[in-house]
């Protein structure tokens, strides 16, 4: 067993950016790569290094020393935390807790003046007046003092914004749950793909993996009672990594509306894959209970299809629906309310690839399940290769058009 480099004590990321203007982001925001995170690799897999309760003491002490930067620049916290602190802890798990801080605490602009408008005022005075005489001059006219105005210029910088803790208190044990979500989200970040078996109230799990998009497939394993998903890994795709894997990442807290799970994903470590391992009673930070609607697309859609018919009746979350080993989880079931009595599917797709709906309309074809609509999001597109020719597919952008739908479940009523 071998364990990976832990990275320097202080835990911040060198090579910071030269600060150019008010947008530029600093290097050391961004969270550090997985091979600088705690984790541990025995043979082919992977294991994360979680904080637990050993870690409580250095933790405390952590956000004692946090706090006494509240509304201060952020540039003095990020300076205390490189220059080394007054206490022993793992490197690594401490560059881990530092970038949770980041990541939870506020850094707010507070200046006497807007930034940009001291900027803009105060360097087309400089160049008629001086910098002393512009600075008293458009002190004078803003109604501020020259300190207020000279400390306005630049507070809009990451580094000159203000510290400020989170409104309800952390203590250790949260940090350390929100830490190790954070943890296992990198890793995952770093998948290929991931499978993961859900035993009791799986739905809402599913329901979420559809929310944020993922391309997924849902089985149902009679012997063991459990449903089971497969879902492409961000490096599985040729484009939209990035944001597909903070999708993928936002899975994991809903992971604690199940009863049991098991979540196995091929994670990518330099030129190696691993494979990862996590189960019901890790450590870390669950998820918020499901609301009613997944998304304000779903929510719109509900709305307006009530609004413009009267004679079909829209049935939120129908029960699954068996197609050979797999599960569809349609959003809608469209109902006509009188004969001829008729009834459809609707499903919501976020990110696809026309190989994922081809594997997808072939199951529903051999199923015999022809009546369902499947709406894509055209932005979401992870190919470049086109939709399958034979596909019942609306495409959208930012809402579902109630009239296509229509037209294909009812054409009459659409004029």
């Amino acid at each position: 067993m071998r364990r990976r480099p832990r990275g320097t004590a202080v835990g911040t990321a060198r090579g910071e950016c030269e600060e150019l203007g008010a947008q530029k982001a600093e290097t050391y925001c961004v969270m550090p790569n997985v091979s600088q995170l705690p984790t541990t690799i025995a043979g082919d897999a992977v294991r994360p290094d979680f904080l637990n309760h050993s870690d409580t003491p250095w933790i405390a002490l952590l956000l004692e020393e946090v706090q006494r930067f509240e509304g201060k620049p952020r540039k003095l916290l990020d300076e205390h935390l490189r220059g080394g602190l007054p206490f022993a802890a793992p490197s690594s798990k401490l560059l881990l807790a530092q970038q949770t801080i980041r990541r939870l605490w506020r850094f707010d602009i507070e200046a006497a003046i807007a930034p940009h408008k001291a900027r803009t005022r105060l360097f087309t005075a400089a160049a008629e007046h001086g910098r002393d005489g512009a600075l008293e001059r458009v002190a004078d006219e803003l109604r501020v003092t020259p300190k207020d105005l000279e400390a306005s210029l630049f507070a809009d910088l990451p580094r000159e914004r203000r510290v400020h803790a989170p409104k309800e208190p952390l203590s250790p044990s949260e940090l350390s749950a929100r830490a190790n979500l954070i943890l296992v989200q990198a890793m995952l970040k770093q998948s290929t793909g991931v499978r993961v078996r859900l035993q009791g109230n799986a739905r809402p799990v599913v329901r979420h993996a559809k929310f944020r998009g993922l391309i997924c497939n849902v089985m149902f394993d009679k012997a063991s009672n459990a449903a089971q998903m497969e879902i492409s890994g961000p490096l599985s795709l040729f484009q939209r990594t990035l944001v597909y894997g903070r999708a993928l990442a936002e899975l994991l807290p809903p992971l604690s509306w199940c009863n049991r799970f098991y979540l196995e994903a091929d994670i990518v470590l330099g030129s190696e894959s691993k494979q990862l391992i996590l189960a019901t009673g890790a450590p870390i930070f669950p998820g918020k209970e499901p609301k009613r609607f997944d998304s304000r697309l779903e929510e719109r859609f509900a709305r307006e299809f009530g609004q413009i018919t009267a004679d079909w009746d829209l049935i939120r979350e129908p029960e699954p629906i068996p197609v050979g080993r797999s599960l569809i989880f349609p959003d809608f079931s469209l109902v006509r309310r009188g004969p001829p009595y008729d009834r459809w599917f609707l499903e919501i797709v976020g990110f696809w690839t026309p190989e994922y709906l081809e594997h997808k309309i072939a199951t529903l074809h051999q199923a015999g399940l022809e009546r369902l609509i499947i709406c894509i999001d055209k932005t979401k597109n992870c190919s470049d290769n086109e939709l399958p020719a034979r596909a019942r597919v609306i495409r959208f952008a930012k809402k579902v058009d109630v009239e296509e739908v229509l037209a294909i479940i009812d054409p009459a009523c659409v004029i």
